[in-house]
């Protein structure tokens, strides 16, 4: 049995991790429809960017309920990950576009000077407040923590 991961050891592990996540989305037939997005976590919520109009926006404009996992390792002796599953909206609005542009590249560590100063044409941006983190953490033995 993999061990969870704490509240801080999954905090700690996204964000020692701003780049590809695997977002689920429930497509219109009820089949789930998974795509790797960029992401950034933003307090808890999580920000994915994307380009408006595919279908994962539609998709989530129908059903804001979606899954969004990190996972590393090679075999099951090291594999570990989390999913958030939450309730995601698609930001469009100049405004608060431009802020999550700007906190995502203060997230991958880009100097200040070289920061968005307007959304980019044909960007959106989805948030995601988790209801609910499942953690997985195969490295270390659950009987060895004591």
């Amino acid at each position: 049995m993999p061990r969870k991961l704490s509240a801080e050891e999954v905090a700690a592990y996204l964000d020692s991790r701003p780049g590809w996540a695997v977002l689920s989305t429930i497509d219109s037939d009820g089949f789930p429809h998974s795509v790797p997005l960029g992401y950034f976590r933003l307090d808890r919520d999580v920000i994915l960017g994307v380009r408006d109009g595919t279908r994962k926006v539609a998709n989530i404009e129908s059903n804001p309920n979606v899954s969004v996992m990190v996972e590393d390792g090679s075999t099951m002796a090291d594999i570990r990950g989390v999913m958030i599953q939450g309730r995601a909206r698609i930001v469009r609005e100049s405004g608060e576009a431009l802020e999550l542009a700007r906190a995502g590249a203060r997230a991958r560590g880009v100097p200040e000077s070289e920061w968005p100063t307007a959304p980019r044409p044909g960007a959106a941006y989805i948030r995601v407040t988790p209801v609910r983190t499942l953690s997985w953490d195969y490295g270390t033995p659950t009987s060895d923590r004591g």
